[in-house]
């Protein structure tokens, strides 16, 4: 349907009845029947005998297409529609998961275990190694713990981009790669 986005509500606003300015246009009756090209006093004069209103559908149309509907009800499931495709959106977000170059295996089976719920769930993890004092000097220990993260997520997830170093913080984006887990 096209018309005027109204900047408010966020549906289209529709013209009806009396505001349509055009001298012509084609009428589709309350069946979906096509009336034909009709004046605009005939077509509303037809619209109020049927106790409903005359919108305008397809305003760029030559002449512009209205429709004969109840112009209440057809906003009302135009919102509930709205609010169902709202609800029915998943918005990723982004979770993360902080560790230290030396942390311990079961510790990191709890933190792999957790970045591999949020993935399921749709979301993005954020794996950062955070170094502390002279941890800097051996940052390839934080680069394998990177990649055991890595390779532990693999079957469900895949690095949005390579680890990158940002101060003292090693970190890597992953993303759900859309395969299941078996």
């Amino acid at each position: 349907m096209q018309g005027i986005l109204n900047q408010d509500k966020g549906f289209f606003r529709l013209k009806v009845n009396r505001q349509i300015r055009a001298p012509k246009v084609r009428v589709i009756d309350s069946e979906g029947n096509q009336r034909g090209i009709l004046g605009i006093l005939e077509a509303i004069q037809m619209a109020e005998d049927e106790g409903l209103d005359l919108v305008e559908i397809a305003p760029t149309a030559t002449p512009p297409v209205c429709k004969i509907i109840d112009y209440g009800k057809f906003r009302y499931q135009q919102t509930k529609k709205e609010k169902e495709s709202k609800k029915a959106q998943h918005h990723s977000k982004l979770k993360e998961i902080k560790m230290k170059p030396n942390i311990d295996e079961h510790d990191f089976q709890v933190k792999l275990k957790k970045a591999r719920g949020f993935i399921e769930e749709g979301d993005k993890v954020r794996v950062t190694c955070v170094f502390r004092g002279r941890e800097i000097l051996h940052a390839e220990y934080g680069q394998g713990v990177i990649s055991r993260f890595c390779e532990g997520m693999s079957d469900i997830a895949g690095a949005e981009s390579p680890a990158k170093m940002f101060g003292k913080t090693l970190s890597i984006v992953l993303a759900p790669t859309g395969k299941k887990k078996s």
